[in-house]
């Protein structure tokens, strides 16, 4: 289901005044576009700028007032031709000048203000996901029936969760499930504005451009249609693992280009952060976990300029803390307090970890065998206490394919194929003499 209805699309502005930005700001990065890219039409200006182009004009006449710019006359002496404009010399050394203050230039960026009302618009909280859309999302996965009914609740009230519960057993495969089950999209600006700073937001490695958004041959006339200093995207999601630290969740300041990037959890607004292995991080869970407890119960952060100007964004995210320990071995009951809902994750049945066996050898195409599966469950689970785990499947399949390709042999499993997967499973106890 698609419910990209949903979200209301920010409004183009119509006029300099609807921007919400000081003039000197919105003149100032015209100029370095215009010295950057040596731009010297409206049209390719308000390409470059995001705006649309009577805005860009209104930036344009507020510079040649101030002599920054100057009319070259047009092109050609069609009617269709646009007025060319170049720097004059006092525009060049205010480009410079404002250069040397910030190297930021291109897409004009959104007030913060401003870009607080489009997140209320587009809130995760706003998303109600229903048991079939989880299900969907879900369906490549053999989980417990009764999962869902805890799952659902959780991922529909936008609030944090932690997943906990033995390794290997799908905590990923299900945050992600979680993610491809929102399905819309959202509006993420380019750049916010704070206090005359710029802060870098559009992340192609995080957010996900909507393919309407791309290579459309109506995209001009589209543009009207929102606000082009935002790029549409299907909600985002940020993945952590063991390298995350405390200071990526702070403001990232370039000392060269004097501009700022915005830390994970705020390029995540809108969408899902997964903090995956919890525990395995060089900073302690109980540590990271209060970096979060006044975004988790108040829905804002608190960033800090290089200046050390404190200032406050929205926190609009579902926070997946998933970890193989058990939570309160890394948590006091404080900040278990402060995570909504807490969702175990087990491993298979031995049902289910049969219909797991099965699928994974259907799709890789390994003929399975009645007495193998008898003496992989009579005679190696026993090793191990019988302890099913959701990996263990595709590690056996995928070994046994390994020996067969090897060996030239038929995909047909066999008791000297399970003795040999089982091998590499895990690894003996044993003293390592140096």
């Amino acid at each position: 289901m698609n419910m990209q209805s949903t979200v209301l699309a920010p409004p183009a502005p119509k006029r300099i005044e609807d921007m919400a930005l000081s003039k000197v700001m919105m003149r100032d990065i015209v100029l370095k576009t215009m010295f950057r890219k040596s731009l010297n039409t409206v049209s390719e200006l308000a390409r470059t700028v995001c705006l649309p182009v009577q805005v860009t004009q209104e930036i344009v006449d507020y510079a040649r007032g101030q002599m920054l710019l100057e009319a070259m006359g047009t092109l050609s002496a069609s009617a269709l031709a646009e007025m060319t404009y170049q720097l004059t010399d006092s525009g060049r050394a205010r480009a410079l000048d404002a250069l040397s203050q910030s190297e930021y230039f291109g897409a004009m960026p959104v007030p913060l203000s401003v870009y607080r009302e489009q997140v209320a618009r587009q809130s995760i909280r706003n998303i109600q996901i229903t048991r079939d859309q989880l299900t969907r999302a879900m369906g490549h996965l053999v989980l417990p029936p009764t999962l869902l009914d805890t799952l659902g609740p959780a991922v529909s009230s936008g609030r944090s969760i932690l997943m906990y519960g033995p390794p290997g057993n799908g905590k990923s495969s299900i945050s992600n499930g979680i993610r491809d089950a929102m399905g819309d999209r959202i509006y993420v600006p380019r750049a916010i504005e704070y206090a005359g700073q710029v802060i870098t937001m559009y992340d192609p490695i995080v957010h996900n451009a909507a393919e309407e958004a791309q290579d459309d041959p109506t995209q001009l006339r589209r543009r009207t249609l929102f606000d082009a200093r935002y790029v549409l995207c299907q909600r985002p999601t940020v993945i952590t693992g063991g390298e995350l630290s405390l200071d990526m969740l702070d403001l990232v300041y370039n000392p060269t280009a004097r501009t700022y990037q915005a830390p994970l959890q705020l390029k995540s607004t809108g969408g899902i952060f997964i903090v995956d292995d919890l525990g395995r991080q060089a900073e302690p869970p109980q540590k990271l976990v209060n970096r979060w407890i006044v975004p988790l119960e108040e829905g804002k952060d608190i960033l800090a300029l290089q200046s050390g100007e404190k200032f406050e964004v929205p926190f609009d995210t579902l926070v997946i803390f998933s970890t193989n320990f058990h939570p309160n071995e890394i948590f006091d009951r404080a900040a278990l307090r402060r995570i909504f809902f807490k969702i175990k994750i087990d491993g298979p049945d031995q049902e289910n970890f049969l219909k797991i066996f099965a699928l994974v050898a259907r799709k890789k195409k390994m003929q399975l065998c009645e007495r193998s599966l008898v003496y992989l469950l009579k005679h190696k689970y026993p090793t191990i206490d019988n302890v099913y785990a959701n990996y263990q499947p595709v590690f056996l399949v995928d070994q046994m394919i390994a020996v067969c390709n090897f060996e030239g042999l038929p995909y047909k499993m066999t008791p000297e194929l399970v003795d040999r997967a089982w091998a590499n499973m895990f690894v003996r106890d044993e003293q390592i003499v140096k």
